[in-house]
């Protein structure tokens, strides 16, 4: 568990996930924890930029899953609504698993005991002033 790097605005945010998205392999899962409106979704757009990902992201919120073609791909989960295995199931969570892309994970919390052990998991917690965020890897 490595220290809290703190971010003062969104380019931060994003930035760090750039970073961490640039060193990422294939089948690497990225399972975001935080609470609604952390930052998740603004580190995903950083990571995706690092994975060479030149689509829009935004939110899955409504649609479970985005995929967006990179080197190697993003697929873009969001856990929020998620109770239990059999719905964790039809979103396609298990097919993805393996796979060559990278896996990022919003509302990871929902979901934890799914998760690979060798996820990268990312905590974004508020910081002291309103758009600062404390971002643990």
């Amino acid at each position: 568990m490595g220290n809290a790097v703190i971010s003062c605005n969104t380019e931060q945010t994003e930035a760090l996930g750039e970073a961490l998205g640039g060193g990422l392999a294939p089948g690497a899962v990225v399972a975001l924890f935080g609470g609604l409106g952390a930052g998740k979704t603004a580190f995903v757009r950083g990571l995706a930029r690092g994975l060479g990902v030149t689509d829009d992201v935004c939110s899955p919120t409504y649609a479970l899953v985005h995929e967006y073609p990179g080197d190697p791909a993003l697929v873009h989960f969001d856990m929020y609504r998620i109770r239990g295995p059999e719905e964790l199931e039809s979103t396609g969570y298990f097919d993805y698993l393996g796979q060559p892309c990278v896996m990022a994970i919003e509302w990871s919390e929902h979901i934890a005991e799914w998760l690979p052990e060798d996820a990268v998991r990312v905590t974004i917690a508020p910081g002291e002033n309103e758009n600062e965020r404390r971002i643990l890897l």
